[in-house]
């Protein structure tokens, strides 16, 4: 919350007082989150091998392109 940030966590049933919730950035962070699960699985960047932020920035765009490319393959 430092940065001007909130939690975005959908509210249980049963809560008295609402609170600001947004299913579109819930949506959006879910997705996210799957994306870095996804991108975890390559063990060179779960463990980060590699020393420079650069390197490192590109084996994480290596595994992004090669996860789209899994995708968009199975699409007709």
């Amino acid at each position: 919350m430092k940065k001007g940030a909130w939690a975005n966590i959908p509210p249980k049933s049963n809560r008295s007082d609402p609170i600001c919730f947004s299913p579109y950035l819930y949506r959006a962070r879910n997705q996210v989150e799957r994306f870095f699960n996804r991108i975890k699985q390559c063990r060179r960047v779960a463990t980060r091998y590699d020393r420079l932020a650069a390197n490192y920035f590109a084996f994480v765009q290596l595994a992004s392109i090669r996860l789209w490319l899994r995708l968009n393959e199975s699409a007709p």
